[in-house]
């Protein structure tokens, strides 16, 4: 009996994982390293784009933001990035140098050829990307880049003198929202507004259903740049009162329009259940001088993701709601929710997007994805060297967080190589039924 109770012992002290990663870390991280290189990419997010193209976003950077150290031009990662994909003979993109570089990427742009940004993807091992676009691009293959539309325009279809005056920042959004909605309205042979919230909701859905018809496998959010993320559930029959009120003029006070946007939204969040399209969040921090953190917290939407109405839509709250990190993935735990590391992997060095996916693929590994939000910050700085940065931050910090994993007693390294694969791959590739 004594013999049996110290060998169960020593199996339970070998099973128990330990709070301190042992001296044999780097050599797991390089080992672990070699073989997640290998591991092709299911890219969740990204702005697959030249620079001038205007249907590349539904928004666009307002003027004078402030733009965190590692996306500045200063960063030598991006020299390193331009040297990797292009073979940039210079050390620094000083004007006359970086003139060689943007040639390279005109004359590509010129040429339209889907070869270019296929290639890109070639080099960086992504298999396949989603592209998060007004409208697909032809220079873009549609059987590696797959088309996210957006739908926020559906939420202003009343007079927004209002809106644009709040501050700079909407001044530059609104605009190109009403921009959207006119075009989604030519698309449908919509003129005017319909004449009733009847026919608006039929407007919605309709175009929903059409540009999943052309290829979109997603519809995407950008609410938190223009309202808090909190929907409330309001009855129709308000709605129909205010877009009874305004549908032909006039200005709708703040509560009535976010009223009657808190419909609309769930009109949008019931045809993607009804579709089976995945609907995605902006849920982090964002650019311009007004963006609101609080507003943008992913926790705001605990309300529409639990709703057992929506229990068969499946949500994926992008950029991982940095920086509330830890209450992403805690809602996750709701079966049909999901996130991505998009924009982390630029924004934030390895060491620290290493924490977070530690933490992350310690409690729900299978609701975890990678996703670059490559995105031209200028004509040198381009989506080719954001990739390129967003891939090797990601593959680098998984492999550290999964050496430290294995070391500290988590689990094997067989174990560590297939919670790497659902990360860069496999979760996304099932969750848009391209893989069982």
């Amino acid at each position: 009996m004594l013999a049996a109770a110290a060998l169960f012992a020593a199996a339970s002290a070998c099973a128990q994982a330990r709070p301190f990663a042992s001296s044999d870390v780097g050599k797991i991280y390089e080992k672990l390293l070699k073989q997640i290189d290998q591991i092709p990419i299911y890219d969740n997010h990204s702005h697959a784009t030249f620079p001038d193209d205007s249907d590349m976003d539904a928004m666009a950077s307002p003027p004078d933001e402030s733009t965190v150290l590692r996306l500045r031009d200063t960063n030598p990662e991006f020299v390193a990035a331009a040297k990797a994909l292009f073979g940039y003979p210079y050390d620094d993109f000083a004007p006359e140098h970086a003139k060689w570089l943007i040639d390279k990427k005109k004359a590509a742009e010129a040429s339209g050829s889907p070869s270019y940004f296929n290639s890109i993807l070639d080099k960086l091992n992504v298999q396949t990307c989603l592209a998060n676009r007004v409208a697909l691009a032809p220079y873009l293959d549609p059987k590696r880049f797959h088309w996210v539309f957006f739908v926020d325009s559906f939420l202003f279809p009343f007079d927004n003198h209002d809106q644009i005056a709040r501050n700079g920042d909407m001044a530059v959004y609104i605009p190109l929202q009403e921009k959207v909605l006119a075009r989604y309205k030519q698309q449908e042979n919509v003129s005017g507004l319909p004449a009733d919230l009847a026919g608006y909701e039929s407007f919605v859905r309709q175009t929903l259903a059409d540009n999943q018809k052309k290829g979109g496998v997603a519809m995407k959010f950008e609410a938190a740049y223009f309202r808090s993320l909190y929907f409330s559930d309001p009855p129709r029959e308000k709605a129909e009162e205010i877009y009874a009120k305004y549908r032909s003029g006039g200005i709708p006070s703040e509560s009535e329009y976010r009223l009657f946007q808190d419909y609309v939204f769930r009109v949008l969040i019931d045809q993607a259940g009804k579709l089976g399209l995945p609907v995605h969040f902006h849920s982090a921090v964002g650019i311009g001088d007004y963006f609101s953190l609080r507003n943008g917290n992913p926790t705001n939407l605990e309300n529409v993701v639990r709703d057992p109405r929506y229990s068969k839509v499946k949500f994926v709250l992008i950029h991982g709601g940095y920086p509330y990190t830890l209450d992403m993935i805690w809602m996750t735990a709701a079966k049909n929710v999901y996130t991505d590391s998009s924009l982390m992997g630029y924004y934030v060095y390895p060491s620290e997007l290493k924490n977070v996916l530690k933490q992350w693929v310690s409690l729900f590994p299978e609701k975890i994805m990678f996703a670059s939000d490559a995105f031209p910050f200028n004509e040198a700085v381009g989506a080719e060297e954001t990739y390129w940065v967003a891939v090797r931050s990601a593959r680098t910090a998984m492999a550290a967080a999964l050496a430290e994993l294995v070391s500290e007693g988590a689990f094997s390294e067989t174990k560590a190589l297939e919670l790497a694969r659902l990360y860069l791959h496999d979760n996304a590739a099932r969750l848009y039924g391209e893989m069982k």
